[in-house]
């Protein structure tokens, strides 16, 4: 067996069945679940009658380059949204079948393991797939915290010159899981500048891009980023970009990455060879989702409402704000975080995530211990019932 995967580490989800193991939860209060960030919103009707009228074409195999439609949609999509003159459908875009799925394959196409001393980067707390792609590439992974007071932003000179000589990737995730930072353009210029310095890749994971509370300040993109400062097509840039979240059809695993095309031509020759081509349906009812906003802008107005009422009635417990985008809360709490989400789950049936569980110990700290990450994903009464809940425990401590 491949000797790496015994350097994996459990899922955090794995982590938090274990921690409830035996624990018996309060049967006066119904559950409610805030700890996956799996969309529970409705699935617009057109995606899925799109996709029963499509079914057909499950009699063909699909190209792993998709269909140029698709392509197409994609990025006239992403020309509307980031302001980009323009952006090639044949070589600057690849469906995936979904962000995650192309966030692992993603290293393993790019990382030389010829170079036995191979670092990944990635922020810290994080999305478990970029160590576990990084380890499985054989490569390192090393970690940038991002803290409070610093306001969760990337500081790159937490890592010495050695280090980023020896980085052939960076992951980054603008907005970002699971503090809902969006990077700023200063950020991405310094991040450009170490690229063109030591060579590394940027694999910038875009997933939460459409979940916003300003429909006149949409989130920065690194594509946009790249464009306003004169880098033309995008060099060593990737953007990893999904549905799931957008259009709240998780189970549809589409998505698709963008820029450099050179990039992406060996990326296709790896995924040729993997065998993970789209669904031909999911290709046609994939090319309605992005064409279509008016379901992306009602999906937003669900989650104001959700944050709208979940800070309100948080504030004077506990410090909270709102964050730039995204669907989570990244809440500092009084106690340990691991027997906090321990303690809510058995006295008040409520479900949320340690922030310890989406960290790791780095430069002195885990960034995570003392958080807990809320995911705004049930319906506005029950995120509502859950915060009273969450309030009542807090009182008690």
């Amino acid at each position: 067996m491949n000797p790496n995967l015994n350097r994996l580490q459990p899922y955090p989800f794995e982590k938090l069945t274990k921690l409830f193991e035996g624990i018996e939860p309060a049967s006066a209060f119904t559950p409610i679940s805030l700890h996956i960030g799996e969309p529970k919103h409705s699935t617009p009707d057109f995606i899925r009658q799109a996709l029963m009228e499509n079914l057909v074409k499950m009699a063909h195999y699909p190209a792993t380059l998709g269909a140029r439609s698709l392509r197409v949609s994609v990025g006239k999509w992403l020309m509307q949204r980031y302001g980009l003159p323009a952006i090639d459908p044949d070589t600057e875009i690849l469906p995936v079948n979904g962000s995650r799925e192309a966030l692992f394959s993603f290293a393993q196409a790019v990382i030389d393991s010829s170079k036995s001393d191979a670092i990944v980067i990635c922020p810290n707390p994080f999305y478990q797939i970029y160590e576990g792609a990084a380890l499985l590439a054989g490569a390192t992974p090393c970690f940038l915290n991002t803290l409070p007071e610093n306001d969760f932003s990337l500081d790159y000179a937490q890592l010495p010159d050695e280090v980023w000589a020896r980085t052939q990737l960076v992951y980054v995730c603008s907005p970002g899981n699971p503090t809902g930072r969006v990077m700023s353009m200063d950020e991405w210029r310094h991040l450009f500048e170490l690229s063109d310095r030591y060579g590394f890749v940027i694999a910038s994971d875009e997933c939460y891009s459409e979940i916003y509370f300003d429909e006149a300040s949409p989130p920065l993109g690194a594509l946009q980023a790249a464009h306003r400062l004169g880098r033309e097509r995008f060099p060593r840039l990737v953007v990893f970009s999904s549905l799931s979240k957008r259009s709240n059809v998780p189970g549809m695993r589409s998505g698709f990455v963008a820029g450099d095309a050179a990039i992406l031509k060996k990326f296709l020759l790896y995924r040729t060879y993997h065998g993970s081509a789209m669904n031909p349906a999911v290709q046609a009812a994939s090319e309605e989702a992005w064409n279509d906003e008016v379901h992306v802008v009602e999906n937003r107005r669900l989650y104001r409402e959700k944050f709208k009422a979940v800070v309100k009635l948080l504030q004077g417990t506990l410090p909270v704000s709102l964050p730039d985008a995204a669907f989570y809360l990244w809440l500092k709490i009084p106690v340990n975080d691991v027997e906090f989400a321990r303690q809510l789950y058995r006295d008040y049936n409520v479900t949320v995530l340690p922030g310890s569980y989406l960290a790791r110990h780095a430069h002195g700290i885990n960034p995570g211990e003392n958080f807990v990450r809320i995911a705004l994903v049930a319906s506005v009464m029950e995120c509502a019932a859950a915060t009273e809940r969450i309030k009542k425990l807090v009182s008690s401590l």
